[in-house]
C-alpha cells in the first residue's frame, strides 16, 4: 500500500513546484481596480458638451486598499499598462495559492495515519 502512495506524493510535490515556478516568474503584483474613462469639462462652448467622442481623456484611475483605507490615484497610460499587468498577476497568484493549498491538503491527507503507540 505504501508504494501506491509514493507516485501520488511525487506528483503532488512536482505540481507544487510548478506552482512556485509560476509565481516566481511574475514581476509585478498589485491589487485593486483600474478604470479608464473620459470626462466632460462642463463648459458650454467646449466640443465635449455636444460630442461624446470629443470628451477629455482618457484618464486612468487606480483604486486599491492601502493600510485599511481606500486610495485612488490618477496614473499615466504607461503606468496603467503596468498596473493592469500587476493586477492580472495578483489575481493569478491568488488562484495559484488556492491550487497550492488543495495540493497540500491532498498530500497531507494521502499519508497513512501514524500507528498508535500503546
Amino acid at each position: 500500500m505504501r508504494g501506491s502512495r509514493q507516485p501520488n506524493r511525487r506528483r503532488v510535490r512536482q505540481r507544487t513546484q510548478e506552482l512556485r515556478g509560476a509565481i516566481d516568474g511574475m514581476d509585478y503584483l498589485a491589487s485593486g481596480t483600474l478604470h479608464t474613462r473620459t470626462k466632460v469639462c462642463g463648459r458650454k462652448n467646449c466640443r465635449c458638451a455636444d460630442d461624446p467622442d470629443a470628451r477629455h481623456g482618457p484618464y486612468h484611475e487606480w483604486t486599491r486598499r492601502q493600510h485599511g483605507r481606500l486610495v485612488h490615484s490618477v496614473i499615466t497610460t504607461e503606468q496603467a499598462q503596468l498596473i493592469a499587468r500587476a493586477i492580472a498577476n495578483y489575481r493569478e497568484v491568488k488562484t495559484l495559492l488556492v491550487l497550492w493549498e488543495c495540493e497540500t491538503a491532498a498530500e497531507i491527507l494521502s499519508r497513512p495515519p501514524a500507528p498508535k503507540g500503546g
